[in-house]
């Protein structure tokens, strides 16, 4: 597949075109920011490990029953993904309470819920990403409320794929954030990524964290954890 024409540069990736309409590639960068973008930094490696582990887990949810849009790896930081319109709502599930959440409702950090909670933000850098519900984003018609259902449907799917998974790596999946797309035929498949930068990833035993907060907070050894991660995913 040939790469054509740079389509879109976020946070964390490049976009390009294909010589196919159906296709895109997508590129992994070692640029970290947090807190819409107010601090930026680089993470040595992650977009490596991010395109490995993404791929990995979206295979593994492929074979769970969740339809995505991963097609193909190229390279360590290069994957071939279906095109899809991006669904402007991020979607968080929560299994634990942490960072925001914990901030907003005036909790301790590590409370375990007795169900998953799922929560919206609108996919909207100058607006800060607000949170909204299901009822503002058929308002704002970003979502039908059958795709609202589907979205919800398949994050939650998404959780209990994932959860169990991360058990067997001796790692507590906290909470993460999914964005989905939709394909020509209106299909909602899921997109983006899974990765450290998206998922809080604590060790099951100590409650290390693994994760992009060691980034935002200013804990250190950022890249030492994103290698732990893969290393646990692959085995070594």
């Amino acid at each position: 597949m040939e790469k054509r024409e740079q389509l879109y540069e976020g946070k964390a990736k490049k976009v390009y075109a294909t010589d196919d309409a159906r296709y895109y590639i997508v590129s992994y960068k070692d640029d970290a920011t947090a807190f819409n973008g107010l601090k930026k930094g680089t993470i040595e490696g992650k977009g490596a490990i991010n395109n490995r582990m993404s791929n990995l887990l979206m295979q593994l949810l492929e074979k769970n029953g969740v339809p995505t849009h991963f097609v193909e790896e190229l390279s360590e930081r290069e994957t071939v993904v279906k095109k899809v319109s991006i669904v402007p709502l991020e979607v968080i599930i929560r299994n634990v309470s942490a960072g925001s959440f914990a901030k907003r409702y005036g909790v301790d950090e590590g409370i375990v819920f007795d169900a998953p909670t799922i929560e919206f933000s609108y996919k909207n850098d100058d607006l800060g990403d607000p949170l909204l519900n299901s009822y503002h984003a058929i308002a704002l018609k970003l979502a039908t409320r059958e795709e609202i259902e589907t979205i919800k449907q398949l994050a939650f799917k998404v959780n209990d794929v994932l959860r169990a998974y991360f058990k067997t790596l001796n790692i507590r999946l906290v909470d993460f954030k999914l964005e989905f797309g939709r394909l020509d035929d209106g299909a909602i498949i899921l997109a983006d990524e899974i990765s450290p930068d998206t998922c809080r990833l604590w060790d099951l035993d100590t409650g290390e964290k693994l994760d992009k907060d060691r980034f935002r907070r200013d804990m250190g050894g950022v890249e030492d954890a994103y290698n732990e991660v893969m290393h646990r995913l692959m085995g070594e």
